[in-house]
C-alpha cells in the first residue's frame, strides 16, 4: 500500500526468528502480494522518520526484547523484567506505555502490580497499561482503581507525540 517496503527495527534474536518464520518473503522471487521488509538490527540510538528513537532492552521471560523511547513517550509492550540501566532510559518521559497481561504473577509479562511498579519508578505524567487479557476484568472496573494519570489502553488510543 505504501509502494515501499517496511521497515522493521529489532534486536539480532528477532531478525533470525523472523526471518526463519516468514522465509518466503526474503526469496529474491517472492509471490505477488506478500509483504516485503526491509529488516534493521538496532542496539543504539537510531533515526527514523527523522525522529531519535532509543531502544529499550528488556526481556520476555528468557528471551530478549526492545522496547522503545521515541522523545517524551517510552514503549514497552512485552515484558516482564528491565534492568536498572535500561529503566534510567525511560527518566523524564511524560507518557509510559506498559504491558500488564492480568493481576496476577505471569511468567512472561508483567502483572497489573509489577507494572504499576514501573511506573512509580518512572514517573511519568501518564501511563497507559496495555496487552492486557480478558483476566483482568472489565475495563472500567479496572480503570477506576488504578492510580491518578494511569490507566487502561483501549483499541484506537491515539497519544499525541
Amino acid at each position: 500500500m505504501q509502494d515501499r517496503k517496511m521497515d522493521v527495527y529489532l534486536n539480532g534474536p528477532a531478525k533470525t526468528a523472523i526471518q526463519q518464520a516468514y522465509h518466503y518473503i526474503f526469496v529474491p522471487h517472492q509471490y505477488p502480494g506478500l509483504p516485503e521488509a526491509d529488516l534493521h538490527v538496532v542496539d543504539a540510538s537510531f533515526g527514523a522518520a527523522g525522529v531519535t528513537i532509543v531502544p529499550i532492552h528488556v526481556m520476555h521471560k528468557d528471551l530478549p526484547v526492545l522496547g522503545y523511547r521515541i522523545g517524551n513517550l517510552a514503549y514497552i509492550t512485552d515484558a516482564n523484567h528491565i534492568a536498572p540501566e535500561e529503566m534510567q532510559k525511560m527518566k523524564g518521559v511524560k507518557t509510559l506505555v506498559i504491558n500488564a497481561l492480568r493481576k496476577e504473577h505471569h511468567f512472561s509479562h508483567f502483572s497489573l502490580p509489577e507494572a504499576l511498579e514501573v511506573i512509580e519508578q518512572v514517573k511519568p505524567e501518564q501511563a497507559y497499561i496495555t496487552h492486557i487479557s480478558h483476566d483482568m476484568g472489565l475495563h472500567a472496573e479496572v480503570d477506576a482503581t488504578l492510580p491518578v494519570g494511569v490507566h487502561l489502553a483501549y483499541d484506537n488510543l491515539t497519544i499525541e507525540l
